[in-house]
Formats: structure tokens, sequence, C-alpha cells
């Protein structure tokens, strides 16, 4: 699936009932704002040719997902053959952020080189966690070709420059483990 021109906001991993409602995985950080009654969202599904629009009726947390009822589906027969699917937003419905105070957006992260205080180059983030006491960038090290795993703290993280799509972190013992 094309992403250009869109961000990924959500995956639909299931039906739940008859009615038409699905479960859906968060993958924004304001799903409070994306997943708001009224709200529009696109479907991206293999079986679809254009991305198919999609108004949130109803949304509830359940366990570690959300159950969300489309108005454009009465029933599970038209959820259904959409498992797997990716719901997402025109990439120019931007929530605000401030990045002053250290907020950005997952896509202006990943992708970006991490270069340590002292001018190491250690590879790119190429994914991020949203865990709950803080986000944790995961990062290809070039050298041993594994992970690493950065917590996005003041202690670690010096400085994010989203343009030059570089990450300046202090290095700290046990990070490389």
């Amino acid at each position: 699936m094309d992403l250009t021109g869109y961000l990924k906001v959500g995956r639909l991993v299931g039906t739940h009932g008859i009615r038409g409602e699905v479960r859906v995985l968060s993958d924004t950080d304001f799903p409070e704002h994306r997943f708001a009654l009224g709200n529009q969202l696109f479907l991206m599904h293999p079986q679809l040719v254009e991305p198919f629009p999609l108004t949130i009726q109803v949304c509830r947390p359940h366990k570690s997902a959300l159950l969300i009822k489309f108005r454009e589906w009465d029933n599970i027969n038209q959820a259904e053959p959409y498992k797997g699917g990716l719901l997402v937003v025109k990439s120019d419905d931007l929530v605000p952020v401030n990045e002053d105070e250290g907020e950005y957006y997952f896509h202006q992260i990943i992708g970006c080189e991490v270069i340590t205080t002292d001018g190491r180059h250690l590879g790119k983030v190429k994914e991020i966690l949203p865990l709950p006491a803080n986000d944790v960038w995961v990062v290809d090290d070039r050298e041993s070709k594994k992970e690493i795993l950065l917590p996005f703290i003041e202690e670690v993280v010096k400085e994010v420059n989203v343009e030059q799509k570089r990450i300046t972190i202090q290095w700290m013992e046990g990070l490389g483990e």
C-alpha cells in the first residue's frame, strides 16, 4: 500500500459483534483527536483501488484496542473483508504539536540519523514504541547490526533536528545492551 500523501493512524485488526464494529490498534499519539466522533478516516486495503472514507459513529476503549463503529457499515459482512487494513488521514491533516517542548510526529522521527554527542554515528530510527512511561526509539545499529532502544527522555535525547533528519544523544551505559 502506497502511503504517499497519508499518515497511518491505526490498523483494523478484527471485527466485534455482528453490527459492523471493528477492533482497531492505534498508531497515533493523538487517539482522542483522530478517533473522535464524527471524524473522517480513510481505509487503505489491498482490495481497494482508492482509500475509502469512513466516519466514526462510536469509539470506545476495549482491552488494548479501540472498538469503532463507522457510519458506513451496518453489519459484520461489510467490515469483515477489510481486516488488516490501515486507517489513515491526509498528510496535511496534522494535529498541532509544540516542537519547542519536545513534541514530534512519528513520521518526523522515523528515518532520522542518530549521532552521539562525541560524533559517533549509530544508525537510523526505524520504529517508535509508545510505552506508558515514555516513547522508546528503535535504532538500527550500523556496527553491531543489532537494535538500540533509546528512551525519549531528557537525559538521553539532547537535540532533535527534523529539518536535517538528525538526532543527537548522550550515550549512557546500558543503551547498547
